[in-house]
């Protein structure tokens, strides 16, 4: 059964940029920067049929490309906190994008998705990080922007069953329309 998720990629200029934040953060375990992506909808363990009708709804979703911007840094989990992440300030292109691909997978008979969605880039995932070493990590690098990046396509990831971070691989990209 794969495991599978949409997504937009970061490209790798900005990964890079990314990753130099690493550090400094007790129990963080840092993402790789070649796994950095924004998750458009979490599909999860499915069988290989209905992974190719999802692969194949996909293929008809018609958008124009979009850019994105990341607007600083946030963790997520306030009483306990669990991730750091780069915000993804949201747009219309992006929620629209995100909506679409829900009502696909919804349509196809998969469960909605229970969380909200947040656009974001996953830096690193915490284990018994208290919230003061949060803070001041976030104080001394939660200024972090960069954009607009252009997207041009949306991806298709599977993942193996794991703790999160990769390694992931493209199982479909599908290309945005240029606007006019």
């Amino acid at each position: 059964m794969p495991r599978l998720f949409t997504a937009l990629e970061v490209p790798a200029e900005i990964g890079e940029r990314l990753s130099l934040l690493r550090g400094g953060l007790p129990g963080a375990r840092w993402i790789d920067s070649d796994f950095y992506h924004v998750t458009l909808r979490f599909i999860g363990d499915i069988d290989f049929r209905t992974a190719d009708e999802v692969a194949d709804a996909l293929s008809r979703v018609k958008r124009r490309d979009i850019a994105l911007h990341i607007d600083g840094l946030a963790s997520f989990g306030s009483a306990k906190p669990h991730s750091v992440v780069a915000r993804v300030a949201p747009s219309r292109g992006l929620g629209e994008l995100q909506a679409e691909q829900e009502r696909i997978v919804q349509k196809i008979g998969l469960p909605p998705e229970g969380r909200r969605f947040t656009p974001h880039v996953t830096l690193a995932r915490l284990r018994g990080t208290a919230q003061r070493d949060v803070a001041n990590y976030l104080a001394l690098r939660g200024g972090f922007f960069a954009g607009p990046i252009p997207v041009s396509r949306f991806v298709l990831y599977s993942s193996k069953d794991s703790t999160g971070g990769g390694p992931y691989l493209l199982e479909q990209s599908y290309p945005l329309a240029e606007a006019a």
